[in-house]
């Protein structure tokens, strides 16, 4: 605890515990569902970071076997897990079971991580205590929080990346904590940190100078070599595999495109936040509405908003990538909150806003 008061500062620790539990207490609810009742048949992701979790990387597709921070946590929580887990629920047989409750807490914990970032990088937007509050809720509401949580897999944690980055860039003088967390993590997270990382340097630089910077990355390129070097060993694989598996993503470019374009794409698109888009659309509508929403109409959101284009037509999957958005999202939901709650206001009310 004192270490952690030191990281954050003096009386911040406040700030920070609760949008956390906020964020915990609505992820193990929303998510209990889908870690319990989802069909691990039909998905590779999932099936794949669980036998990382087991210290399997040989059977391990190239593109996920070197995601190994959150699977090692998960398999390091799931032993302890284990010999408890069949008293609790001895109707689940042994095996993957812990595994699976391992992922869900550690997900959810790395997610309610990175909400704490969202809201407090809401509240130096200019938005209130409360609006930040709901915003957040409402972005945790997303099914694709529901599946970062929930599943095994490892969203959790870039999207922790993307929300340090964007708390820094918001934050400048005394976040140069969160730009070397972010950079220290981000290679390992994904391979497509290295889109982020020229946002993240420029847009960091004020948290963090272009040395603290150069060290923070060098500590996290070591790391991603060293993984690199043991599971290549592990598995048998030949490090030029790594190169042909980046290229082969760029074939996912068209199919992506095409898929925005159509207008199925375009809904798919539009319920990554669902009926939550419908205020900041309804804000940038309003000439009150753009005022309120400026402090996010900025170089810093554009850029961002590019950066998350590019995952998502490398991905192919474009709801799932375009939720990476979220910082910068939740910051603009809380001041079109603050906006639409001016409108409706009854004339003369006390206003709640700082």
């Amino acid at each position: 605890m004192g270490a952690l008061r030191a990281l954050v500062g003096p009386g911040r620790l406040r700030r920070w515990l609760l949008p956390w539990a906020l964020g915990l207490g609505a992820l193990l609810n929303l998510a209990y569902p889908m870690y319990v009742h989802y069909d691990f048949s039909h998905s590779l992701d999932t099936r794949s970071y669980l036998r990382l979790a087991a210290g399997r990387a040989d059977s391990v597709s190239i593109t996920r076997r070197y995601r190994v921070l959150v699977p090692a946590a998960a398999g390091a929580l799931a032993r302890p897990v284990a010999a408890i887990y069949g008293k609790i629920w001895p109707q689940r047989p042994a095996g993957e079971w812990p595994r699976r409750f391992a992922f869900f807490l550690v997900n959810c914990a790395l997610l309610s991580a990175a909400g704490a970032t969202w809201w407090r990088a809401a509240r130096l937007a200019g938005a209130s205590a409360g609006a930040a509050g709901v915003a957040l809720l409402a972005v945790l509401n997303s099914r694709w929080a529901e599946y970062a949580a929930g599943l095994p897999l490892t969203d959790s944690l870039y999207l922790l990346v993307f929300g340090l980055g964007y708390y820094a860039g918001r934050r400048g003088p005394g976040a140069g904590w969160a730009v070397a967390a972010a950079l220290l993590l981000g290679p390992l997270a994904k391979e497509s940190f290295v889109f982020l990382l020229p946002w993240l340097m420029w847009f960091g630089r004020r948290a963090l100078g272009w040395r603290g910077q150069a060290a923070a990355l060098a500590g996290g390129l070591l790391a991603l070599g060293a993984v690199h070097y043991y599971v290549d060993k592990a598995a048998g694989a030949p490090p030029t595999e790594s190169v042909s598996n980046a290229l082969a993503h760029v074939e996912n470019l068209t199919y992506s495109l095409r898929r925005a374009a159509s207008p199925k794409g375009l809904g798919y698109l539009l319920s990554i936040f669902g009926l939550f888009t419908l205020p900041v659309l309804a804000a940038l509508a309003r000439p009150g509405g753009r005022r309120a929403l400026a402090p996010v109409l900025s170089w810093a959101e554009g850029t961002l908003l590019a950066v998350v284009v590019v995952h998502m037509l490398l991905s192919g999957d474009l709801g799932r990538m375009g939720y990476l958005a979220v910082p910068a999202f939740t910051a603009a939901l809380a001041l079109s909150f603050g906006w639409v709650w001016k409108l409706v206001a009854p004339a003369g009310a006390p206003s709640r806003e700082r």
